[in-house]
């Protein structure tokens, strides 16, 4: 059953289907730019998708079809980043939805086409795998508007670009095509606009239908690799040795033995 729910007065979308999420940036008019109430409203969407809509994978894409996201709209600026208090309080809603991805329990996958800048990007950085047409293109454009991103984002952009292309693109705020970030290892893969969704349903399908303890294990496990983070590691333990006694296990080995595809209750 479809499950459907809106944000942020419908900028922010997100359905569930069949284990398959998807989270959309829908601003289309603005390049999907993401305003103050669409930050804030992205990490109870994620919560909702894992949550109570029983999302396996999660697909992040922009809405109309052109872009990704041009990032934070810039237009709210003299009101949400008017000063330093303003800042830190809207810097803040920033982290808050990077972390929603970054930390949510199931894989999020980015659809990346056409413009992909700034908090856009940024997004994009924190999810698990990033798949993008032949149209996207990529900026950290901080430097030339004389402000700085939050700290967890840079690290996000310095996991996912690497090092030196992190560097490239936070001191020169220049533009990058799909192929440089393909080469990097920022992308897992480019494709022509009219196969993108296809191929990142399908890889969101394929998710959906594993084991999701073994899948959430996993998923801890690496997150705690990248962050460096102990506590991270000991959770990512815990659920991996719960897989053992878990349901899921039991079916695996069923249907192993009988020759089919198993099916997984997340049990």
């Amino acid at each position: 059953m479809k499950q459907i729910r809106d944000f942020a007065a419908g900028r922010i979308r997100a359905e569930s289907h069949d284990g398959v999420g998807l989270l959309v940036i829908d601003n289309p008019e603005r390049k999907n730019a993401v305003t103050a109430a669409m930050w804030r409203s992205i990490p109870h969407a994620v919560h909702w998708l894992c949550g109570e809509a029983g999302a396996r994978a999660i697909v992040l894409s922009g809405a109309g079809g052109r872009d990704f996201s041009a990032g934070a709209d810039i237009s709210e600026f003299p009101v949400v980043r008017k000063d330093t208090a303003t800042a830190r309080l809207y810097e803040a809603d920033n982290s808050s939805a990077f972390a929603a991805i970054r930390a949510a329990r199931v894989p999020v996958i980015a659809a990346i086409r056409g413009i992909c800048y700034g908090g856009g990007f940024g997004l994009a950085a924190a999810c698990d795998l990033r798949i993008a047409d032949d149209t996207a293109a990529f900026a950290v454009p901080a430097a030339r508007l004389g402000l700085a991103y939050p700290a967890d984002a840079v690290q996000d952009f310095a996991r996912s670009l690497g090092d030196q292309m992190a560097r490239r693109a936070l001191y020169t705020g220049a533009a990058m095509r799909a192929a440089e970030l393909l080469a990097c290892g920022f992308l897992l893969d480019i494709t022509t606009p009219d196969t993108l969704d296809d191929k990142v349903l399908t890889l969101a399908e394929t998710i959906a239908t594993n084991a999701p303890l073994s899948v959430q294990a996993s998923k801890l496990a690496l997150r705690a690799a990248a962050e460096k983070d102990d506590d991270l590691l000991r959770e990512a333990e815990v659920t991996g040795a719960s897989t053992f006694e878990s349901a899921d296990y039991a079916e695996g080995r069923r249907a192993f033995a009988e020759k089919r595809k198993p099916v997984f209750t997340g049990e």
